[in-house]
């Protein structure tokens, strides 16, 4: 029986249902070889431009889009175009078909004469080139006229025309008949037509008294429905196309912008880090040549303290001995003098052995770090007669010598300074090493490192000092770090990563 409107001729049917064949025979085939074929696919793709993929990928979505609303627009197209071809038909056959049945208000079938006149009309008017057939039904569903004499006063079941009898105009192309029982004479014609009904109402009252049925010959309404199509097909394929080459230009060019971004970042990038491989070598360099340094430096010192020791102190001991002779040899006059000079003399000499001794720094390569900062101390508290309070947890042993002899040195400043300042009160030497961090602080209680410009004689030289153990400290990649206020004492500290 009849459907809702469809405007599909039976040669697309076919196609369609041809296409489902031949998918529901390949689904096995293509099952098997989905993953492999996949993984070749992804391996392609990847190796295409930005744009070939932007473009694969757009046209695969974007023709389906289209591909949906092109066919949306085509089936509404041809469902109004069929519908407004019924409705002029209905209009038409209302017209034509109407005075001939206001009989039926009361009876029950036409009589011969009307079907006569019907017969006539239609076989000997225009209606005859695209009128194939022409059925009045009656509300219970018999017919009460049929170009086919013999479905006359045949009952069939209302479906068909009940949307009809509510007063609608409806149609259905040929290929929704295949099944219809009472269409049988019409198929036999072997011609593509629609079928349409139409109300037929009853004079005066607007009552729906019978349904016209007629076939009208699709040619035409296929032609224009395929131009339509067609129509329809080429603004969407045209605006499809559009898109796409829009859409591929831009991402051309942004792909280009992309690529010459990308080379210059790379090139960036491996100046970068042949910049930094120049720095690291020369950070190698300067490391190495402040330990070098740090080297020299050592053995300049110890080369001055022999020359000290050797020269000036072994010259100022044949002096005192020349004047121990004079004094055995000349009077009593002469005696406070010959005192005089010899005290002279021994206080040079003394002098002079302290800063020998200052200068040379002890075999430190045979002892550990611990061993070196507690001889130190030793040797800090029977020159200056102070006491150092000694605070060293448990430090390596794979020091290096450069970094043993920077904080032997950077020690022994400190503590002078603090003898110095503070007359030795408080004093302290504390050394730790956690997790790599090496750290060696002197302090002690006086009354702190003044900022001003030092007015006291003797006071430049603690300035001096510290910016020499700051030297010393940063010159091996250390942090020298110095606290000090007025009457707190003051702590300078050594951090290095070992």
């Amino acid at each position: 029986m009849c459907t809702e409107t469809k405007a599909q001729p039976n040669s697309e049917t076919l196609v369609k249902e041809s296409d489902q064949t031949l998918v529901e025979s390949n689904a096995g085939q293509t099952s098997s070889d989905a993953v492999p074929g996949r993984q070749i696919t992804g391996t392609k793709l990847r190796h295409l431009s930005r744009s070939t993929q932007f473009v694969i990928c757009a046209t695969i979505i974007l023709g389906l889009t289209m591909t949906l609303v092109g066919n949306l627009v085509s089936q509404s197209i041809e469902e109004a175009t069929v519908q407004t071809a019924a409705e002029t038909g209905a209009r038409y056959m209302q017209n034509f078909l109407e005075p001939y049945v206001q009989g039926l208000t009361t009876a029950k079938e036409l009589p011969d004469e009307t079907i006569q006149t019907i017969d006539q009309l239609l076989s000997s008017t225009s209606l005859s080139t695209h009128v194939v057939s022409v059925k009045i039904w009656l509300p219970d569903g018999t017919i009460a006229y049929s170009t086919d004499k013999s479905a006359v006063q045949k009952k069939f079941p209302t479906e068909e025309i009940s949307q009809a009898l509510t007063g609608k105009i409806y149609t259905e192309l040929d290929n929704d008949l295949e099944d219809d029982t009472d269409d049988a004479f019409e198929r036999s014609l072997n011609i593509p037509f629609y079928e349409i009904f139409a109300p037929l109402r009853e004079t005066g009252t607007g009552k729906i008294v019978a349904v016209g049925e007629f076939y009208e010959t699709a040619q035409a309404l296929q032609r224009e429905i395929n131009n339509v199509r067609e129509k329809v097909w080429a603004i969407v394929g045209t605006a499809t196309m559009a898109m796409l080459l829009l859409l591929f230009f831009i991402v051309r060019r942004d792909d280009k912008i992309i690529k010459r971004q990308e080379t210059a970042l790379e090139w960036r990038m491996q100046e970068q880090a042949r910049l930094h491989s120049n720095n690291a070598a020369l950070q190698f360099k300067v490391t190495t040549a402040n330990r070098e340094f740090s080297k020299i430096n050592e053995l300049t010192l110890r080369r001055i303290g022999a020359d000290l020791h050797d020269g000036p102190a072994q010259l100022l001991s044949l002096i005192l001995l020349r004047l121990e002779e004079l004094e055995d040899s000349q009077g009593v006059s002469d005696g406070e003098v010959l005192d005089m000079i010899r005290r002279a003399g021994e206080d040079a000499l003394n002098e002079v052995r302290e800063i020998s001794l200052d200068l040379a720094l002890p075999e430190i390569n045979d002892l550990s770090l611990h061993d070196a900062l507690v001889l130190l101390a030793q040797r800090h508290e029977e020159r200056t007669e102070t006491r150092v309070e000694l605070e060293l947890d448990t430090l390596a042993d794979d020091v290096p010598t450069a970094h043993k002899i920077c904080i032997y040195r950077f020690a022994q400043e400190a503590l002078n300074n603090a003898y110095l300042h503070a007359g030795g009160k408080g004093q302290k030497l504390s050394a730790s090493h956690s997790e790599g961090l090496l750290q060696v602080q002197v302090e002690d209680a006086g009354v702190g490192i003044s900022t001003e410009k030092p007015s006291v004689p003797g006071r430049g030289r603690t300035h001096l000092g510290l910016v020499g153990m700051r030297y010393r400290v940063e010159s091996l990649g250390g942090i020298f770090i110095i606290e000090s206020a007025p009457h707190a004492g003051t702590k300078a500290r050594a951090q290095f990563r070992i």
